[in-house]
């Protein structure tokens, strides 16, 4: 017998437009290895998930900025041409949130873990996300959400400087508006700057304390609580290299037992009631040793791949082991396992692996995302750097002697557009 039933098929629902988002890929082919029909709701523009041989139809996800009655209607659009039950994954924060307010409205159509409708979109929101950790006792960094310009300016003399600065939903930031959804703030008038986008931003700003990145400090733990809210695949990895450095993605993470983190983990979830997917990332504090909790996903990770195990269960799986109601099977850890995203980087992707190695993109039963992706990033890259030469000044920047002039950098702009 199959491990997953493969007479229920898998929905993927991504809003949010982005054509490098691995996570996507790496759920088409979890499900898709193991038999399941997948499809794929999400912006299939240049996305070479498009190519994977495991996708068995793309739809066109909903409007940026769509309502709930324009999701539900594109959701129904899908169910009715699946034409029977599916296991629903949200891939973004936008589309857990969605999900998660209209759970019983699609019920009928598709298969959800019992979390509390109102419980994503909580912990996606990064204000309510403070007032959850401390009604539990987690590590938290020390958060403010000013009412004002005047608070915005005075939160860099109670927090200190750097200080970071965050949107409560970056979800709701319009994609079209310069903002990012987190930005380390170095003055005050900086934050007064940003504070007066608030209204732009579509969410209030918060201001957090800076605990500084450094070897052993960035960790992640991704995890399926099932229907007595219980832990089951996943684990906790340590980010070894992120993209920007210090913050943003993880380019290069690995599995590594850590007590103290799943504990976490497990107290969070299990005092909130969660059921489903969760990601969580955590920043642990060089002065006192202990970790704080940065962020909730109530979705997959886009990582989640490295938690595969050596019975071949990863959290995306999990979901349909429990929606269908078969047997999880017992966890195999696969500690020292590492993932690598290729495009951010390549050096990485070549090293030896005794302990096995996840990447991204590449994947021998299925090379034509690869493929893609070489393509896409090498348009993507050369864009940029001719956006980089258009602004560059006319006239040649008087430099000292002894000091060479560097050609236009990529890792500014890529550290804007990634925050």
């Amino acid at each position: 017998m199959p491990l997953l039933d493969t007479r229920v098929p898998a929905v993927l629902l991504r809003i949010d437009r982005n054509p490098f988002h691995h996570g996507t890929l790496g759920a088409v082919r979890s499900l898709g290895r193991a038999g399941v029909e997948v499809h794929v709701v999400a912006d299939s523009t240049g996305s070479p998930v498009t190519t994977s041989r495991f996708v068995r139809e793309m739809h066109p996800p909903p409007p940026p900025g769509a309502s709930l009655d324009e999701i539900a209607v594109v959701l129904r659009r899908v169910a009715a041409r699946v034409a029977r039950p599916a296991v629903l994954v949200p891939m973004d924060d936008a589309s857990a949130v969605a999900v998660g307010r209209m759970r019983k409205a699609l019920a009928p159509s598709f298969l959800l873990p019992a979390t509390p409708g109102a419980l994503p979109e909580r912990v996606a929101d990064k204000a309510e996300l403070a007032r959850v950790c401390a009604s539990v006792g987690i590590p938290h960094p020390l958060t403010l959400v000013p009412d004002s310009p005047a608070q915005a300016t005075d939160a860099a003399r109670r927090l200190g400087l750097p200080m970071v600065a965050k949107w409560s939903r970056p979800w709701q930031v319009p994609a079209d508006s310069g903002l990012h959804s987190t930005v380390l703030v170095k003055s005050a008038r900086q934050a007064r700057e940003l504070y007066l986008r608030a209204e732009e931003a579509g969410s209030p700003l918060l201001l957090q304390a800076y605990l500084p990145p450094g070897p052993d400090r960035d960790w992640f733990f991704h995890g399926y609580a099932d229907r007595s809210c219980t832990v089951r695949a996943g684990g906790p990895g340590r980010k070894q290299r992120a993209w920007p450095r210090g913050a943003g993605l993880t380019v290069i993470g690995r599995w590594t037992d850590n007590p103290q983190v799943q504990a976490l983990a497990e107290r969070l979830t299990g005092e909130l009631g969660y059921r489903g997917i969760f990601d969580l990332d955590f920043r642990r504090c060089g002065t006192t040793g202990r970790y704080h909790l940065l962020d909730f996903n109530p979705r997959p990770g886009a990582q989640f791949r490295l938690f595969s195990d050596a019975a071949g269960l990863d959290v995306v799986r999990a979901l349909h082991l429990d929606l269908t109601h078969r047997q999880l099977p017992q966890p195999a850890p696969l500690v020292g396992r590492s993932f690598v995203v290729e495009n951010y980087a390549p050096l990485a992707a070549l090293r030896s692996a005794p302990r096995g190695r996840e990447l991204a993109w590449h994947a021998p039963d299925d090379p034509a995302p690869g493929r893609a992706m070489c393509a896409l990033w090498c348009r993507h890259v050369a864009r940029r750097l001719r956006e980089r030469l258009r602004v560059a000044p006319a006239t040649p920047v008087p430099t000292r002697v002894g000091h060479q002039a560097t050609a236009p950098s990529l890792i500014d702009d890529e550290k804007a557009r990634n925050h």
